[in-house]
């Protein structure tokens, strides 16, 4: 019994034997041929890198919170950055082009139409156009060593200096100026007194486009929450095209009062001097009268209606600005928009913008 036992172990053996040469040789004899004849097979293989992909045109969209040479120019590296990231991502880029948008909303609808690829815009455009737009990205920014509600101590502890620590938010700020109506309300601040919807009803007021967050949509929230009014019903109110129109106004007298982001005056500070020909420093001339809630950061976001926008681009996309982030080369670039670095984003995170989006709608109707 031993014996057949054994007898039956060889022979099942000498079939698998059998069965497995002839398996190989009959693989071999399928793929030589295609192997020899052609290097291209061993780029089908499994093991190696596929083709990347081409793209023609990549169109990048700034909004203008800034003078729009300004943004140009700062900007320009970031052609050649991004063409050589996305290539480590697997697509060749032919051509980076780079505009900024008469407006917020011109970004806004560019994005929505599809004339555009990428706009770099603030969560308050973002939420105003997201049927035509994906947000892929986050800014992030330095915190500051002020972040108070309370204005006045803004202006006890000034400059407003950079800190370490990163921050996905900021606040908006009422800056009062120079002129003798600005000094005024500066100085109420400063005492310890309360402004009156009067004392800011009868300044004058840079503000900029109605999706600009900080420099519309949370100061009209500000001015709702103190006065139960909105910017709207301000009497005297210029509309800039950027924040430096704003500073400028604000440094000549023509305006009494501008709203900007928190770090805004850092911005301006030689061409307060320079550009605005003011004698004394910016944080001597102007004082902070209203802090606003916190605004969720700026956005990467991408359009809906670009045929380039798959899910893999998109996440190329990501991994490349956030790597172009790291690089000197790259901080120098996003330093136009005080963006420091950039984290994934989701829609959800900017529904506190919705909510005040639609706070905005219902004070319309």
């Amino acid at each position: 019994m031993k014996n057949k036992f054994m007898l039956l172990a060889v022979l099942a053996l000498g079939v698998g034997l059998i069965s497995g040469c002839g398996s190989k040789n009959e693989n071999n004899a399928a793929s030589s041929p295609s192997d020899s004849a052609s290097p291209s097979a061993s780029a089908a293989s499994p093991s190696a890198s596929p083709a990347a992909q081409e793209i023609k045109e990549l169109k990048i969209s700034f909004v203008p919170s800034k003078d729009p040479e300004q943004i140009i120019t700062a900007t320009e590296p970031l052609k050649d950055l991004l063409k050589n990231q996305l290539a480590t991502e697997g697509y060749n880029v032919d051509k980076v082009s780079i505009d900024v948008g008469t407006t917020y909303e011109a970004v806004g609808e560019a994005l929505s139409a599809g004339t555009t690829d990428i706009g770099l815009i603030p969560g308050g455009t973002y939420v105003l156009y997201d049927d035509g737009a994906d947000v892929i990205l986050t800014a992030t920014r330095a915190g500051l060593s002020n972040d108070s509600e309370d204005p006045a101590l803004w202006n006890k502890n000034k400059p407003t200096e950079p800190t370490e620590q990163q921050a996905t938010y900021y606040r908006g700020l009422i800056i009062a100026g120079p002129s003798a109506k600005g000094q005024e309300l500066g100085a109420k601040i400063n005492n310890g007194e309360e402004l009156t919807w009067d004392d800011l009803n009868s300044a004058n007021w840079a503000v900029m486009s109605s999706s600009s967050s900080s420099g519309y949509i949370y100061p009209t929230l500000w001015l709702q929450e103190k006065y139960q009014k909105g910017i709207s019903d301000l009497k005297n109110v210029f509309t800039s095209d950027s924040y430096g129109s704003s500073f400028a106004r604000l440094a000549a007298g023509q305006a009494d009062v501008l709203v900007v982001y928190a770090d805004g005056r850092r911005d301006y500070v030689e061409k307060w001097n320079t550009d605005f020909g003011r004698t004394a420093s910016i944080w001597d001339e102007t004082n902070v009268i209203g802090v606003t809630d916190g605004i969720y950061n700026d956005t990467i976001s991408v359009s809906k209606k670009s045929k380039l926008m798959t899910d893999e681009f998109k996440k190329a996309l990501q991994d490349a600005f956030m790597a172009i982030a790291q690089t000197e080369e790259g901080k120098q670039v996003i330093a136009v928009y005080s963006h420091e670095g950039y984290q994934p984003a989701q829609s959800s995170d900017y529904d506190a913008e919705r909510q005040a989006q639609e706070f905005l709608k219902s004070l319309k109707q």
